[in-house]
């Protein structure tokens, strides 16, 4: 265990670069794995989660590895071209490795073992287990969580499937499950969640459509059997990552920074949308595509603050991004309500309580209504001065690392090590724009 205490400092300003996305860089490897040929990869996430799906990969022989340059070479098998893994697949926290590869070993005639830390052991593999034996896999496991073992179709049957719950990962595991199937997969979403597969798989040559349906909800369906060809990926910043030192900066006395080459993606921009709304001047740059995901550099001062409310519907846009948002509503003027997050109880850790524990740790007034949770503003520095339990969630862990650095008192977490699993530089980052974390 890695004990981190994080100081009080009057600014943070600079100008840096976040990691690559996890969510992509997960993608670029998977699907670069069946498809034809050499995909290279830049700016690929070298963290924990994403270097356990390479090594699944490399289990079921597809060759993927780094230059001298740090640039990731995928040798793709082609649609269908994965062999029978040669060990158990342990995928350690990767949440999304493993759902995602769930999906796409479904419908090979191959039988593979998953399992994972004793964190991801504890989340739900049911929801993606249910469509996937639909299709014509067989999956055994543990009361419904890893470990478990999946046996692939060799005859798969396109279905379509009616998410009962807004999941990008659920919904990803569906279409690369029907990458090798005859036929047309769909899936309907009531609420639309990050998009990063579709995009991706459209970028390497598969058939995609979305469609608005009357009622709201979208149609994605997916051509099965396509011919994916190599590509070259650039992987942007992850704006989950680039959220943690924009609310330092937001929070800090006197703060100004400049993230250069981030994700925008409309789908997973509900942070910025909300800050914007509690007082936050964001300004996004350079407006790029790359590989069809939108790309900004982001400029953020230090600001006044004011609580919202944030709606249900927003989840899925920042689903990752609440423990870095309970923070800010700590500091800010008034009260804020973020509704409907059920889906935090499911995440690394029980986010919701982990969340309200740590704030009340650090003399925060916060409290649990249903799936709500509902922060009461300081209107200037929260106290600090607490030890938070982190259970192992890297998110928790750099939350309250950026609380500590705008705090009356220094804040301190009783473990940094699962910061590695999406944000391997993190402390050396937030030092570079004058966080003190020792």
């Amino acid at each position: 265990m890695t004990v981190l205490t994080s100081y009080p400092v009057n600014e943070i300003n600079g100008n840096i670069q976040v990691p690559g996305d996890k969510s992509i860089s997960h993608r670029a490897l998977i699907i670069g794995a069946v498809a034809a040929g050499e995909t290279t990869i830049c700016g690929l996430l070298e963290g924990e989660d994403v270097l356990k799906t390479a090594k699944a990969l490399l289990a079921m022989g597809i060759d993927t590895a780094p230059d001298e340059r740090g640039n990731w070479h995928v040798h793709g098998a082609g649609i269908g071209g994965l062999a029978q893994p040669s060990t158990v697949l342990d995928l350690g926290n990767a949440g999304t490795g493993a759902r995602l590869l769930m999906g796409l070993l479904a419908t090979h005639d191959l039988t593979a073992h998953f399992t994972g830390d004793a964190s991801l052991r504890k989340r739900p593999m049911d929801r993606v287990a249910t469509p996937l034996e639909l299709i014509g896999a067989r999956i055994t496991s543990t009361q419904g969580n890893m470990p478990l073992m999946i046996s692939g179709t060799e005859q798969p049957i396109p279905i379509h499937y009616h998410m009962p719950m807004p999941s990008a990962q659920v919904k990803s595991a569906v279409l690369l499950a029907g990458l090798n199937t005859p036929g047309v997969t769909s899936v309907t979403e009531e609420r639309s969640t990050r998009n990063h597969t579709e995009l991706m798989l459209s970028n390497f040559g598969a058939t995609v459509n979305t469609e608005e349906l009357p009622n709201g909800h979208h149609l994605i369906s997916l051509i099965g059997q396509p011919e994916l060809k190599a590509q070259k990926i650039n992987v942007p910043g992850d704006p989950s990552s680039a959220a943690f030192p924009l609310v330092a900066t937001l929070l800090s006395p006197a703060g100004k920074l400049r993230i250069d080459n981030v994700g925008i993606n409309p789908l997973r921009s509900g942070l910025f949308t909300t800050l914007s709304e509690m007082g936050a001047n964001i300004n996004f740059l350079n407006p790029r595509s790359e590989a069809g995901e939108p790309v900004a550099d982001i400029e953020v001062e230090s600001a006044r603050l004011r609580g919202v409310v944030v709606p249900s519907e927003r989840a899925p846009t920042m689903i990752d991004e609440y423990p870095i948002l309970a923070i800010a509503a700590a500091f800010a003027h008034g009260r804020t309500c973020m509704r409907g997050l059920s889906e935090l109880r499911i995440k690394e850790s029980d986010r919701l309580a982990t969340i309200t524990k740590g704030l009340v740790e650090c003399g925060v007034s916060v409290n649990i209504e249903g799936d709500d949770l509902i922060v009461n503003g300081a209107g200037g520095k929260i106290k600090g001065g607490g030890h938070v339990k982190t259970h192992m969630d890297h998110r928790i862990a750099m939350a309250f690392i950026v609380a500590g650095a705008s705090a009356e008192k220094p804040v301190s977490i009783d473990d940094g090590s699962s910061i590695d699993t999406s944000f391997p530089n993190f402390k050396d980052i937030m030092s570079k724009v004058g966080a003190i974390i020792r």
